[in-house]
């Protein structure tokens, strides 16, 4: 195991500056609206009254508006609410400013999400006094920039985890510090399921062998937390609880999945509409394949009926097909599934007449362009069926960049030296005309910030 600041030993400096954004795509949109400010706002999916939120500004928690809760609901609960569909490009495009604002101050050293990155402090900034001068410089350099709408609260400690446990313990706009001497008292009466890593599974372990405390978790041994979590991640983490930071050299995973998801308005509730919408998440999720270098050999189609009589009927199925980057090809295969998961359906519910109220797209069973796998996989392929795949794979790359637009030389033509900002999306499917493919745009998940790329794929 391999600690930043060698062999462990007891120090009462701050090694870390965790930030962590307030109601971040809420704040967003007040950010962006000023008008906003101060009132309740609610972010969703989309524009629906069949979905719900994904964000709630701080201003609509004291309704008891929180994040799943619906449209109608929040509706009730406060009549003055302001709903606004999630813009993922523009929040990834406003973290992609953050970062910048902060590196003027000091650099980042892990990025977690959209809202949460981590700074390492230099022994100099680690003295309690200097980081708190470099937490509220970095404080003063955000609210110069995005204004007072986008709050951050940050915490100072010896370990990341800590840092982070420092900043959700005062929220929103904190600056909070974990001295070395503070510990464990500052962890008394946060609940266990509060500490990051600490998910229902290991809940249930720990309750197996009466840890129920944060005040319990502590008196644990390294060891003893290494056997509970039956792995050297356990011994990691009493390491980091204890304000030893371990900075083990982790090679980046392989992605195993690529998929896209969307909850489904009243206009794409019908089959078609459904399928229709389902193909436009084939084919950003198969672009995004294709970003990434992969190629997949299974495709997979979940989906969720609107409810009826209290119950929500979910289906899944999958298929397999040749190692593949061609969306043609993917989509062929998705028009195969897609029936025979229309046929089950009906035979399952006894319901002809089908409404959707979600679908999921999956590419899975990937292997990396110029793999070991991948050449042997194409050992077994026939010579004119692997060269017209390739060749379709080459058309859809040119697709991609046509769509990207990166230098904005299509949205300039017949302007001269002009150069327009891109659109996106100049090539698509004759199908997917009617539909808005903003609407299927890159979305944030907790532990993932998509490329600004992937908005236009």
């Amino acid at each position: 195991m391999v600690f930043r600041d060698g062999v462990p030993g007891y120090y009462d400096r701050l090694g870390y500056l965790f930030l962590d954004f307030n109601a971040f795509f809420a704040s967003v949109e007040q950010a962006d609206n000023p008008s906003l400010c101060g009132r309740p706002v609610m972010v969703t999916p989309l524009e629906s009254d069949h979905t719900g939120a994904i964000a709630a500004s701080y201003e609509a928690r004291p309704y008891g508006i929180k994040r799943g809760t619906t449209v109608r609901e929040a509706r009730r609960l406060c009549p003055d609410i302001v709903i606004i569909a999630a813009r993922h490009d523009r929040y990834v495009a406003i973290h992609q400013d953050i970062k910048e604002t902060i590196e003027e101050v000091l650099p980042i050293h892990t990025v977690y999400s959209v809202d949460e990155v981590a700074c390492s402090l230099s022994p100099s900034e680690g003295e309690p006094e200097a980081a708190l001068r470099t937490a509220r410089a970095v404080k003063a350099a955000l609210h110069q920039r995005f204004g007072p709408a986008l709050r951050s609260s940050i915490g100072l400690a010896q370990t990341r985890l800590l840092g982070k446990l420092a900043a959700e313990s005062r929220k929103p706009d904190g600056l909070t510090v974990f001295l070395p001497t503070d510990l464990p008292q500052r962890l008394s009466g946060m609940a266990l399921h509060d500490i990051p890593g600490i998910g229902n599974g290991m809940l249930a372990r720990l309750e197996n062998v009466e840890v129920r405390t944060c005040e319990q978790l502590w008196t644990l041994s390294p060891k003893q937390m290494r056997k509970i979590w039956n792995s050297v991640e356990g011994e990691r983490f009493w390491y980091a609880l204890h304000g030893y930071e371990t900075d083990e050299p982790r090679s980046k995973p392989k992605k195993s999945m690529i998929g896209h998801s969307r909850v489904l308005g009243k206009d794409h509730e019908t089959p078609e509409g459904a399928r229709i919408v389902a193909r436009a998440l084939v084919l950003k999720a198969a672009a995004r394949l294709r970003h990434y270098g992969y190629r997949t050999r299974n495709v997979s189609l979940y989906s969720q009926l609107r409810k009826r009589e209290g119950q929500l009927e979910a289906m899944e199925g999958s298929t397999s097909l040749e190692a593949t980057a061609d969306s043609f090809a993917i989509l062929e295969a998705f028009d195969h599934l897609w029936t025979h998961h229309l046929e089950e359906i009906r035979r399952r519910t006894g319901v002809q007449s089908l409404r959707f109220g979600k679908v999921a797209i999956y590419l899975s069973h990937l292997t990396a362009l110029g793999s070991v796998e991948e050449r042997q996989t194409e050992l077994f392929a026939g010579a004119g069926d692997l060269a017209t795949t390739r060749n379709r794979e080459r058309l859809w790359k040119m697709i991609d960049a046509l769509n990207a637009d990166e230098d904005g030389k299509i949205a300039g033509l017949g302007k001269g030296k002009e150069r327009g900002p891109a659109i996106g999306r100049y090539v698509t499917l004759a199908a997917q005309l009617n539909l808005d493919l903003n609407y299927l745009g890159g979305k944030i998940a907790f532990s993932r910030v998509p490329d600004q790329a992937e908005f236009v794929m």
